[in-house]
């Protein structure tokens, strides 16, 4: 398969298809001719002596500095190497090759100057798996991501790191290796590279990806634990939901009741209690909000991926505008940080509540010989430590601001932080819903009516790799096992391939 880019109709799983499936990268030929046309009219321009920002002048707070034309080529590969200047750990390479495809579908718009040649070599890389090694701090989110694209641009041009065969090198070795030629900068090439929200949008998609597919694992360990805690089906009842007809909670409200039918455990709850605690009540009212925010933050960074985010943008002359700013992103992977929060946050109330005694009615801790064994203690604590990390994740960065540049970028998005955070919530959720998995999985081993045929399947699939706790053991390679299931979407397809169809449209 190949992902055709034409700057107007990226989607997310497109990002992902090439980020994390390897999937092709070309561009439509129409693009490609007006990329030509564009740059043509640059080039006019430099031709004329026009004074254009970051072609024949210097950038941020040296913008009244002007550059002969003798410098000006210098000046681009100047910009690259003195931005390259991010610190920390590498970000993931799918990250880089999301951001990269994002970069170049916006310069396939047609309003950056750039040579056609140049966008091709984006793609060359991509196609040829030679990914940057790009340090995860240093943007703020202000003219979009310059530290890290500086850093991609640099490993293009041969003087960086890259990840290549599964190493990390020099990039000129594996350019070499490849018989790739480096990228040679032109006219405002520089410039249009680092221009924009591409790191911040390629880590918004793989959140938005990632927290629909947790959001529906959420759904099956809350109907596991709803069966595990004698819970009642009456609150998802569709004619009391639409009485307070917001889209999220009628959407989870029935995907319960599709996972807990015919189920004898609710069956016989239904006739014996009239309600259950809010943490299993109320989780339509939770997991509606949190599948709308993911929705709208999804329409958000699908006009992103597809617009203008560079700086200046040459139309019948250059504009100096302010496209590259990540307030967008940094709102909604701010909102998203929240939502995703709140999946753990009442998942957690659940697992407390069926390892204490006192509220569920099962064996202290999950375990037959209580004192002698621990059972289930400590992965409670653990999904505790989890969803307090979260709790100061979730502080939004959007609200912060710090002038750079000699106060000429004198505000800025912290979008670069509200993203990383985002992904680091989201990790942490993941690992709270797979112990949530575990822990209704042993406590249904105490309950003496059956569970529904839809959860008896994720069962089954839980019990292929976690075997019921009689003793004590070590949980953490049992945790990991259910927590790489959830996240490759392993319960899900577990249940598509029976038709049972977790419906989220």
């Amino acid at each position: 398969m190949t992902v055709i880019i034409d700057g107007n109709s990226l989607k997310i799983e497109d990002v992902i298809n090439v980020a994390r499936k390897g999937e092709r990268v070309s561009i439509s030929e129409k693009q490609k001719n007006i990329i030509i046309e564009n740059r043509k009219k640059l080039e006019d321009l430099i031709a004329k002596q026009n004074i254009i920002y970051g072609v024949n002048t210097g950038f941020g707070d040296l913008v009244n500095v002007k550059i002969s034309n003798e410098k000006i080529l210098e000046l681009q590969k100047n910009l690259i190497r003195s931005h390259s200047s991010g610190v920390g750990e590498y970000f993931d390479k799918e990250i880089v090759r999301a951001a990269m495809l994002i970069r170049a579908n916006t310069l396939a718009k047609g309003f950056s100057g750039i040579r056609y040649e140049t966008v091709e070599k984006i793609i060359e890389f991509i196609n040829r798996d030679i990914i940057p090694a790009v340090p995860s701090r240093g943007s703020v989110g202000a003219s979009g991501d310059l530290a890290p694209l500086a850093h991609t641009v640099l490993s293009m041009m041969g003087e960086g790191k890259i990840f290549y065969r599964n190493m990390l090198m020099d990039s000129i070795h594996s350019i070499k290796d490849e018989k790739v030629e480096p990228l040679n900068l032109l006219e405002k090439e520089g410039v249009a590279l680092i221009n924009g929200t591409s790191f911040i949008s390629a880590i918004s998609s793989i959140v938005i990806h990632d927290s629909i597919n947790l959001l529906k694992n959420a759904v099956i360990g809350f109907s596991l634990t709803l069966e595990a805690l004698n819970g009642t089906d009456v609150a998802y009842n569709e004619h009391i939901l639409n009485l307070r007809p917001h889209p999220g909670q009628l959407i989870i409200g029935k995907n319960i009741m599709n996972m807990v039918r015919g189920s004898e455990i609710i069956e016989n709850s239904r006739k014996t209690k009239i309600q259950d605690a809010y943490s299993l009540r109320c989780t339509p009212q939770v997991l509606g909000p949190v599948y709308e925010t993911i929705m709208f933050a999804r329409e958000i960074v699908e006009r992103e991926i597809n617009s203008v985010t560079d700086n200046p943008i040459i139309m019948d002359k250059s504009y100096s505008g302010g496209n590259f700013h990540g307030e967008y992103i940094a709102f909604i992977m701010d909102f998203m940080g929240i939502a995703i929060s709140e999946m753990a946050n009442i998942s957690e109330r659940r697992i407390a509540r069926m390892i204490d005694s006192k509220l569920s009615g099962l064996p202290p801790f999950l375990t037959k010989e209580p004192g002698l064994n621990s059972g289930f203690m400590i992965p409670q604590y653990t999904a505790a430590a989890l969803v307090s990390e979260n709790k100061v994740l979730s502080h939004p960065s959007s609200v912060d601001s710090i002038p750079t540049s000699a106060n000429q970028e004198d505000h800025v998005s912290m979008g670069m932080w509200s993203s990383i955070k985002a992904l680091q919530i989201l990790k942490n959720a993941t690992y709270v819903i797979s112990i949530e998995m575990l822990t209704a999985a042993q406590a249904l081993e105490f309950r003496k009516h059956e569970m529904s045929p839809q959860n008896k399947i994720i069962y089954d699939k839980i019990r292929e790799y976690v075997k019921p706790l009689e003793n004590d053991r070590p949980l953490n390679p049992e945790i990991e096992k259910i927590f790489d299931m959830v996240r490759k979407g392993e319960f899900v397809r577990e249940l598509e391939l029976r038709n049972i169809i977790l419906d989220f449209s």
